[in-house]
């Protein structure tokens, strides 16, 4: 899985993705922290004010979690930008990937607060989007989708959709997103048993 933001709007942030370790999972498990992380991933460098007025949260919040993120090496400092006062942070990686069939060990403990974190992020991101409806210019309005559907699957129908997803996702990034008109779309993918339906049989709970 990925996070929140796969693409960065950066131009001078690395291309390079990170695959997540144990500690950058348990700096990642926090839902503000990754709203933090994707803002500077989509918009590009930013400060703690910035951040806290884009997300609306105490600039105090915002530092922290900076501080936290850069000491994951999630983000770096933005050089030749700010005072003393006002640092520019800029995110160290376009996209974080986490595969938690390749994980074992205290690393899958980690991945789960991840997980949660990610899932919970997700659904802020969405209410904000909400949220802003009433102002989306017409062209968007008539494109954008909230689209939900019942599926009845198996893990592996679950994992061979999700590859197939990834690739046309992948095309769409490779075309690199030059054409006029053209802004950070946040696309979430969102996969898993209706609540209640998926669980270990009795005895193994």
């Amino acid at each position: 899985m990925t996070d929140p933001s796969a693409a960065s709007a950066d131009a001078d942030s690395s291309a390079r993705d990170i695959e997540l370790d144990t500690a950058a999972l348990r700096v990642l498990a926090h839902p503000l922290r990754l709203n933090v992380l994707s803002l500077l991933r989509e918009r590009g460098p930013s400060t703690a004010g910035r951040i806290a007025g884009e997300l609306g949260i105490n600039p105090g919040a915002a530092s922290y979690h900076l501080r936290r993120l850069a000491a994951g090496g999630l983000i770096v400092a933005e050089p030749g930008r700010g005072t003393g006062r006002e640092r520019w942070w800029r995110s160290a990686h376009r996209q974080s990937i986490h595969d938690p069939a390749a994980a074992s060990g205290a690393e899958r403990e980690a991945g789960l607060g991840y997980t949660h974190a990610v899932a919970l992020a997700a659904a802020d991101r969405l209410r904000r989007s909400a949220q802003e409806l009433p102002r989306i210019p017409g062209e968007w309005l008539d494109v954008i989708t909230y689209s939900d559907f019942l599926l009845r699957l198996t893990p592996a129908d679950v994992h061979r959709m999700r590859a197939e997803i990834f690739e046309v996702i992948e095309r769409y990034r490779a075309d690199g997103g030059e054409s006029e008109g053209a802004v950070p779309v946040a696309l979430q993918l969102q996969a898993f048993p209706v609540p209640g339906t998926a669980r270990p049989p009795a005895g193994d709970e």
